[in-house]
């Protein structure tokens, strides 16, 4: 089923990833650190899925949801219109796809930071969408 606002959507995946770690993600309170990365990998993935989402509502850098589009291309388009955005931008690909997704980092402060630039990328793209 296809959602009608993208941001909605993007917050939905938020959502999703912050259950994940809440529910599943055994977190070692002394030691702040997450004991299965199964599960930051996941959160991580959500995160960033929900951050395309929106920028994918502002800028329509993919033609076709089945693609592959390189973070550079919407780092071009982003640079052009939005300094701040790009920040952000840059910071998340680093923090969600790379040290969430990709490594599995259990740090719960890097994984809060993760969350905290998801909402910033997906709040900033909701004041760029036009409304009728």
């Amino acid at each position: 089923m296809k959602r009608k606002d993208p941001i909605a959507e993007a917050r939905r995946y938020v959502e999703n990833a912050k259950e994940t770690l809440r529910e599943k993600g055994e977190l070692d309170v002394e030691t702040r650190l997450y004991q299965d990365d199964k599960y930051v990998r996941a959160a991580g993935n959500y995160l960033w899925l929900g951050v395309l989402q929106a920028l994918d509502a502002v800028f329509h850098v993919r033609e076709d949801r089945r693609t592959r589009v390189d973070i550079n291309a919407y780092l071009e388009v982003i640079g052009k219109r939005d300094r701040k955005l790009l920040d952000y931008v840059n910071s998340g690909y680093d923090v969600m796809h790379l040290y969430m997704n990709y490594d599995g980092n259990p740090a719960k402060d890097l994984c809060d930071t993760g969350f905290r630039l998801a909402n910033n990328i997906i709040d900033r793209c909701e004041t760029m969408i036009p409304r009728s």
